[in-house]
């Protein structure tokens, strides 16, 4: 076979590849389910972005204290009611939406970035430089990821910044454990074995013919890692490690309304339901992809 057939083939393999994430892609959004979940995300997103333009008392949903109306059950005038400081708390939950949106988003990306390039070297090169790599892997995974973050956070000082670092040290690891499998498992396909006869470098085949090809697992994985991420965030904020007030952050308002859960309930359901909402659909969309790839595998 010529070196031209094996260029030739390579190209073929990889572009079946990508009409197969198409197709699969299709599968997903046959089900009402994952287009609710879909629907929700948009919503929920969109809200975030535009919030100083939606929210009803835009400086309420920042912080300002508006005492005069502390404690306000739902009305007119403020839909979901007020808390303890007078603040309109369908503004506060459009704007704690931020925190926990871009907060795992923050989380997950970047552990992404972090994990999947080593779990790519890890598993092409299973030497020193993959032995090193799954030790520290090792190590990290040992720790409790919440109890690391909480750690971090209590030495490092309380703050949104702070807990996202913290949540992304004990996060990253998981991915280039699931990379490198995967890795570990098409490395010696015939495209990729093809990529090496023609002369490509280590960095081409990694990041052109098998990054490509693992990204449908990882992408997955970025999805059902949203809700555990919102509900870290929260839960930091919570304990006070994570977003300080007067910023809206769903864990410190529940945090904040616990006190009065039972004369004024709304103050902690409603960013309590607003989070259960949110990662209820990032985990709906991510079970229906998981449920079309466990599908197409056993075809």
């Amino acid at each position: 076979m010529s070196d031209l057939d094996f260029k030739q083939l390579a190209e073929k393999a990889a572009a079946d590849h990508r009409r197969h994430r198409r197709y699969l892609l299709r599968l997903v959004f046959k089900k009402r389910a994952a287009l609710a979940a879909a629907a929700i995300l948009s919503l929920m997103v969109l809200a975030a972005v535009f919030a100083p333009w939606i929210a009803p008392y835009p400086d309420q949903g920042k912080g300002e204290v508006n005492l005069a109306d502390r404690l306000q059950p739902a009305s007119f005038n403020h839909y979901l009611g007020t808390d303890v400081y007078g603040r309109d708390m369908l503004s506060r939950i459009i704007y704690g939406s931020r925190i926990s949106i871009f907060g795992g988003l923050i989380i997950v990306v970047a552990a992404a970035l972090i994990g999947v390039p080593l779990g790519l070297l890890a598993g092409y090169r299973e030497g020193i430089p993959g032995a090193i790599i799954t030790r520290v892997v090792e190590l990290v995974l040992s720790f409790p990821a919440v109890l690391l973050a909480m750690g971090i956070s209590i030495v490092a000082g309380a703050g949104f910044a702070t807990a996202v670092i913290a949540l992304i040290i004990p996060w990253w690891p998981w991915y280039t454990r699931l990379v490198q499998g995967e890795v570990i498992s098409i490395k010696h396909m015939l495209y990729v074995e093809a990529a090496g006869m023609l002369g490509y470098g280590r960095v081409y085949i990694l990041f052109r013919h098998l990054l490509p090809n693992i990204l449908t697992p990882v992408i997955v994985m970025m999805l059902l890692d949203f809700g555990p991420a919102i509900i870290s965030i929260g839960l930091l904020s919570f304990l006070g490690l994570g977003t300080q007030p007067p910023q809206a952050d769903w864990g410190l308002m529940v945090w904040e309304g616990a006190p009065n859960i039972l004369n004024q309930w709304w103050i902690a359901v409603v960013p309590g339901c607003a989070m259960f909402i949110l990662v209820t659909a990032f985990n709906l969309f991510g079970d229906r992809l998981k449920e079309v790839l466990s599908i197409d595998s056993n075809q």
